[in-house]
């Protein structure tokens, strides 16, 4: 013992210092690395900025996870692919409203208390509020209830639903202040009685002309050389026109690791094996749960015409308790259970009166005997006589039928609390009965009648169990290691493209897939979401190789071939835009230096071996058979070219043309006042500004920095 602790005594100073420098080593990696806020200012959670105002990412993503949660309780499947399209969105969203706040700010724009409350109960409400609480037959909105419900919200002890209202509350103010904007845009419109004037008179002009056209093809395009030089002078001089995003581009191969034919086989026989199993439970929902790759059971009956899966004819025939399988369902095998059949109808109508105990909004409400004292008081005072509209309207906590005395029709597909589902379809018409129900949403009493039952048939409860296809170890190892073994002997682009071609032979073709956005989550070729891969792109640099990703049942392998910062295009990007503009100019040059001096279009043509072509009635706003050559064009209408050989070569899109105006006049205007036009045009554009986005032209002036792709 005194030896260790001698050592304790002697290394433990040592120790301390070593492990705070490993600390510190740590600390500063992150720091570097931008893992830490360390040297960044704290902006570690900055999802982005719009003109220098930040957007957070902790307050991004939950908002992006409430609005996940909505579209869950509303059904929406969730997936890697929804998730992403959902950030999107949000993304935009963001965007759109800092840069529309900045606008607001600068005119002043807001929304006052009253002005929110006129609009909420006021004659013209929200659609979704107006839907909810109008009479559905008269369509009167009862803006006393749409009150009552707002102000419920805002007493309710979850904090949930005060944020939500919250939320909707400042949609509405945003969505007035846009209302706003827009109507300042669309009457700022105006056209001035010049302009109405000048276009009338360009409308009325027609000319006749006549021309020789040198077509630039007449010359190889071999015979005119293109340098560097001269299309970054070009870029240069049209910035705007050669912008370009942040993107990469890759070539890539795939190795599948889908299961195989021997995989599919032995899921089959897997299945096949607790055949007797399956026929043998008495507990079909528990079985399932335990053994099944869909664990679900839909423990009521189903109406036959909806029965929608493989083999139905032959499931619908199968005697209680039989089974019918192993069948391909998807991407299962699956056998199916016939657990019992009944006849019941595929749509009923039913009215009721919901005593809720307590439901996710207000929480406990009643105690439950309470609540089953009050409807069994309801069917009693109905049973007298009493009027049922009336009793919906007092006791029932269904704020969705209230104003239409209760009523429902539902089709037998309806999710609906056990209870109050068999006493809708498998009770008879005319039965009136009080009925517990309870869910995720809510626990309650109804007070139901069946009032109608329609297309009574034969409805069947099946059970089916299902196991997924999957790939087998072997089929899994197989694929890694050959994306491992592609993947180490493709070290650089050079290596990679010699051995893409040589699998090429071998059914594995090279894929390319060209400007990938920072932010996308697919790629050209490749299923499902890739926004793993991308991140490795962005990560990776020109002629990196890299280490494969899986990619739904694929293993990737990828080589980074091009990056594009953002910015203006490079030479090499802009060159097969450029050099055809560029080498039609030099072609221009040639033609004109052939043709020499211009004299009249007969010699002209006689000299180049080109005829002479005629267009007669050329309206100057309109096409014809001179196509899209507004300088050729423009020259035909100009005065003082009529009647002679325009005195210069005009370079148009197609080639070198030698004009002459023959004729140039005018036909009379239909008699239209310019008050009239002018208000005609001023409609038309109010018209197209409502459906036109402002936010897309205010972006395009806007300083966005997006860098979701370090989160997402």
């Amino acid at each position: 013992m005194s030896v260790i602790q001698k050592i304790r005594d002697k290394y433990a100073r040592w120790a301390v210092v070593a492990i705070a420098l490993s600390l510190i080593g740590f600390i500063l990696m992150d720091a570097f690395t931008g893992k830490s806020n360390l040297f960044s200012g704290g902006n570690s959670t900055r999802l982005g900025t719009v003109n220098g105002k930040t957007i957070d990412y902790l307050e991004f993503e939950k908002k992006v996870k409430a609005q996940e949660e909505r579209q869950q309780a509303q059904g929406t499947q969730q997936n890697e692919a929804t998730r992403q399209q959902l950030v999107q969105n949000m993304w935009n969203q963001e965007v759109n409203i800092a840069i529309m706040n900045a606008e607001f700010d600068k005119l002043g724009f807001g929304v006052g208390k009253k002005e929110i409350s006129d609009y909420l109960f006021g004659n013209n409400p929200p659609p979704d509020l107006k839907q909810q609480f109008s009479d559905p037959k008269t369509g009167v909105y009862d803006a006393a209830q749409a009150q009552q419900f707002v102000n419920q919200l805002k007493r309710s002890k979850k904090q949930e639903d005060r944020d939500q209202l919250a939320e909707y509350i400042a949609s509405l103010e945003a969505g007035r202040m846009m209302e706003k904007y827009t109507s300042l845009l669309t009457n700022s419109i105006y056209y001035p009685k010049w302009l109405i004037e000048k276009q009338n008179t360009e409308s009325s002009g027609l000319a006749k002309v006549s021309y020789v056209r040198y077509p630039y093809s007449n010359i190889q395009d071999s015979a005119v050389k293109i340098t560097d030089k001269e299309i970054e002078e070009y870029i240069k001089k049209h910035k705007d026109q050669y912008k370009q995003e942040e993107s990469r581009s890759i070539s890539y191969v795939v190795f599948s690791a889908a299961p195989t034919a021997t995989d599919s086989a032995e899921t089959r026989k897997q299945l096949e094996a607790q055949r007797t199993e399956y026929l043998a439970t008495k507990d079909p929902a528990a079985f399932i749960a335990r053994y099944s790759s869909n664990p679900n059971f839909y423990d009521n009956y189903i109406v036959g015409s909806n029965i929608k899966v493989p083999f139905a004819d032959s499931i619908k025939k199968l005697a209680d308790g039989e089974v019918f399988g192993p069948y391909l369902d998807g991407g299962n095998y699956t056998m199916a259970k016939m657990i019992a059949r009944r006849n019941m109808p595929d749509t009923v109508k039913v009215r009721h009166i919901l005593i809720k105990v307590a439901d996710r909004q207000n929480g406990q409400m009643r105690d439950d005997s309470t609540a089953k004292k009050l409807a069994d008081s309801i069917q009693t005072a109905v049973a007298g006589g009493a009027d049922f509209n009336a009793l919906v309207l007092k006791y029932s906590d269904d704020e969705g039928s209230k104003n239409n005395k209760g009523e429902y029709t539902f089709g037998s597909a309806t999710s609906l609390v056990k209870n109050f589902y068999e006493t809708a379809f498998y009770e008879p018409t005319g039965t009136k009965k009080v009925v517990k129900g309870e869910s995720n949403d809510y626990i309650g009493y109804h007070y139901m009648e069946v009032m109608e039952q329609r297309n009574i048939g034969t409805a069947y409860k099946v059970a089916y169990l299902s196991k997924e296809i999957t790939p087998s170890t072997e089929t899994e190892n197989n694929a890694v290691n050959e994306a491992n073994k592609f993947g180490g002997e493709s070290r650089d682009l050079k290596s990679f493209n010699a051995n893409a071609d040589s699998l090429s032979k071998k059914g594995f073709p090279k894929v390319i897939a060209s400007n990938i956005a920072p932010d996308a989550y697919s790629i050209t070729g490749l299923p499902g979401t890739c926004r793993q891969l991308v991140r490795a792109i962005y990560d990776a640099k020109k002629g990196e190789v890299l280490t494969p990703v899986l990619v739904g049942d694929k293993y990737v392998v990828a080589v980074v071939t091009e990056i594009l910062e953002e910015g203006i295009a490079g030479v090499n990007t802009a060159r097969s835009g450029v050099e055809p503009i560029l080498r039609n100019q030099k072609k221009a040059e040639q033609i004109k230096q052939k043709i020499g001096k211009i004299t009249t279009l007969e010699e002209l043509s006689a000299k180049l071996g080109i005829p002479i072509e005629s267009v007669d009635s050329i309206r100057f706003n309109t096409t014809s058979k001179l196509g899209y050559e507004n300088k050729i064009i423009g020259a035909a209408f100009n005065p003082a070219n009529k009647g002679k050989v325009v005195p210069e070569t005009l370079a148009g899109t197609n080639g070198v043309y030698i004009l002459r105006v023959d004729d140039l006049s005018a036909t009379s205007v239909a008699a239209a006042s310019i008050d009239d036009q002018k208000k005609s045009m001023r409609d038309r554009g109010k018209q197209s500004a409502l459906y036109s986005q402002p936010t897309q032209a205010l972006r395009l002036a806007a300083k966005i920095k997006d860098q979701r792709r370090k989160f997402y």
